[in-house]
């Protein structure tokens, strides 16, 4: 069914005001404690250790089934997305792992929690594809790189917010508490989000064209305050698109770049980021130590992001893609050889910079722009299917490297798919800085260039 909504064009030459803030505030807050929620699992790892509560071969399988859940939670909410919104299905996923997380303060052994954490996972896994993907749906194309990587920053916050709660409450009261701490908050912020809007754009894609355009009028006239707006850009065509189409010539080199990328991060963050106090306290660290030496390196996760939030534009995705790996790979290099503390922390926290310049880049900014809104979240669904699938075998390679070869070990596999990601992107890597989502799509194959509008 033809529609002469406009959206897209309608939404990119609105100028930043108050309703962009408040969808930002009330998308954020979810990923904020699905970053918290995520980084438990470093922590909580260590200190199951530490009280005997579990052991390193009961500890991989919670880390694992966590992936396992996130990598069907991201499936499953790229066709819920699609099928039925965005706006259902970010609030069914918060409250997955809001309600799993306070199960899981209460778990009276490591099989039950293991059990537990494959349901957070659910709900992770989903969050991620579902937020990023709503909040690229209205954001200008001018500043759409910034506002997305900050949005990776607010999820990022999760990581050294959760080192320090567990610096403070893990050494006094135990593990059990930081569960408490993410599903309390994720059940406030579900109730928050009852009032977030629809995407225009998912309306108007599904020819649900009468409803698309009157909460278009809404957010304009809101944006405007009785103030003229620029005119809209034309209209495009874009034609039905399915699962097919991913695997078709114009979109594949986009879901490889997507995949390749992803399981590159992933791995990072779970196969060496999440171990950092595990790899402390296998070197005879005490536990409370250990987390402050943690949450010194951990900072540079937002320095890194905040890196990446102004490198995006400016500098633009590909750039930055290549610069940040070949930043991490050199510090990736350096670190299993220093053992002074301040080098050890020094270089760990260089380190951590490039790690978290790409997570705001892969993360909040570049997979999501890569496809079409017709199959943006089964694209990006599947996606982080390969990246959260290849961290489902993480924690088994890490832990047989880490026997076998200690962090050198772990390091030189991360440094390995860096050099591949560096390759791909630099090859089939696509540049979207600045440019309209629907422009994006053009290049693609799969938008026409005339009227009608939308189809």
């Amino acid at each position: 069914m033809a529609s002469s909504v406009n959206v897209g064009a309608r939404l990119d030459r609105l100028p930043i005001s108050a309703f962009h803030y408040r969808i930002f505030f009330l998308i954020a807050a979810g990923m904020f404690f699905d970053g918290y929620d995520l980084y438990i699992q470093a922590p909580v790892v260590g200190a199951t250790l530490q009280s005997h509560f579990a052991t390193l071969d009961t500890v991989k399988w919670f880390v694992s089934l966590t992936f396992v859940g996130m990598t069907l939670g991201a499936v499953l909410a790229g066709f819920l997305g699609d099928r039925y919104g965005r706006r259902f299905t970010y609030q069914f996923n918060l409250m997955i792992f809001g309600l799993a997380s306070l199960a899981a303060a209460f778990a009276v052994n490591a099989g039950m929690l293991n059990a537990l954490r494959f349901v957070m996972g659910l709900g992770l896994g989903a969050e991620i594809v579902v937020g990023y993907g709503t909040m690229t749906e209205f954001v200008p194309p001018s500043v759409r790189g910034k506002w997305m990587a900050f949005m990776a920053f607010v999820v990022v916050s999760g990581l050294p917010v959760t080192a320090f709660l567990a610096s403070l409450i893990i050494p006094a009261y135990g593990w059990r508490p930081m569960f408490v701490v993410a599903g309390v908050g994720a059940l406030v912020v579900w109730y928050l989000r009852k009032k977030l809007p629809e995407s225009p754009r998912w309306l108007e894609a599904k020819g649900r064209s009468a409803e698309a355009e009157a909460l278009l009028q809404s957010i304009e006239r809101e944006v405007a305050g009785g103030k003229p707006l620029p005119a809209p850009g034309p209209t495009v065509v874009v034609p039905p698109l399915g699962w097919g189409d991913l695997l078709r010539p114009n979109l594949l080199p986009r879901m490889v770049v997507g995949a390749v990328t992803l399981v590159t991060i992933n791995t990072l963050i779970f196969g060496f980021v999440n171990w950092i106090p595990t790899f402390f306290l296998q070197q005879g660290l005490g536990v409370t130590k250990s987390f402050w030496y943690t949450f010194f390196i951990d900072s540079g996760s937002l320095v890194g992001c905040a890196i990446g939030a102004f490198g995006a534009d400016r500098i633009g995705r590909k750039r930055s893609i290549i610069g940040a790996s070949l930043w991490a790979i050199v510090f990736g290099a350096i670190y299993p050889f220093v053992k002074a503390p301040a080098l050890v922390l020094g270089v760990g926290f260089l380190l951590m910079i490039g790690i978290y310049v790409l997570t705001a880049i892969l993360y909040g900014v570049y997979t999501s722009e890569l496809f079409p809104t017709e199959v943006r979240l089964r694209a990006n669904g599947v996606c982080n299917f390969f990246g959260r699938g290849f961290t489902v075998f993480t924690p088994f390679f890490v832990v047989s490297l880490l026997r076998g070869y200690g962090v050198p070990g772990v390091l030189a596999l991360m440094i390995g798919l860096l050099v591949i990601q560096i390759v791909v992107v630099a090859l089939w890597g696509v540049e979207p800085a600045k440019r309209g989502l629907e422009d994006l799509e053009r290049e693609s194959g799969t938008v026409g260039a005339k009227q009608p509008a939308r189809a």
